[in-house]
């Protein structure tokens, strides 16, 4: 199965977006189905750091390590899942535009199923993820130009 991926055009610099996207506190501010992230070690993230990340599934929530395996500040990020039957491969790019002043944001997800999450990321995981991402990145990009 292919990734999925979404872009999005954010008024902040790089640097603010990335600062904020690859800091595991907070995700579950922009995205509906994390309830917690909560960092394995010191911030900030560096490669190797892990994150617990609980999940709203359905009537579920579902526990899962991610572990960063690239960062490259402000452009680009990776992180992969460790642990669980739905295994999530997320890259992040960021490319500055204009003067620097704003940012266009990428992301890609896609998923591993070990054993009955085979099944699961066809038939639920990524359905609920292309409802969820557009949303998520909106609520990013409120986050990012009005809050912050």
């Amino acid at each position: 199965m292919s990734a999925i991926s979404n872009t999005i055009d954010i008024d902040r610099s790089p640097e603010d977006v990335y600062a904020y996207v690859t800091d595991p506190t907070h995700l579950p501010e922009w995205q509906d189905s994390a309830v917690s992230a909560v960092p394995m070690g010191d911030l900030p993230v560096h490669v190797g750091s892990r994150v617990l990340i609980t999940r709203q599934i359905g009537r579920r929530r579902i526990p899962s390590t991610v572990e960063f395996t690239e960062l490259d500040p402000p452009r680009s990020w990776h992180l992969h899942g460790v642990d669980g039957p739905v295994r999530p491969n997320v890259r992040g790019r960021i490319e500055p535009l204009g003067d620097g002043t704003r940012s266009r944001v990428t992301l890609s997800v896609d998923f591993e199923g070990h054993g009955l999450g085979r099944g699961l990321v066809p038939l639920v995981v990524k359905p609920m993820l292309r409802k969820e991402m557009p949303r998520s990145e909106e609520k990013l990009k409120h986050l990012l130009e009005h809050s912050l």
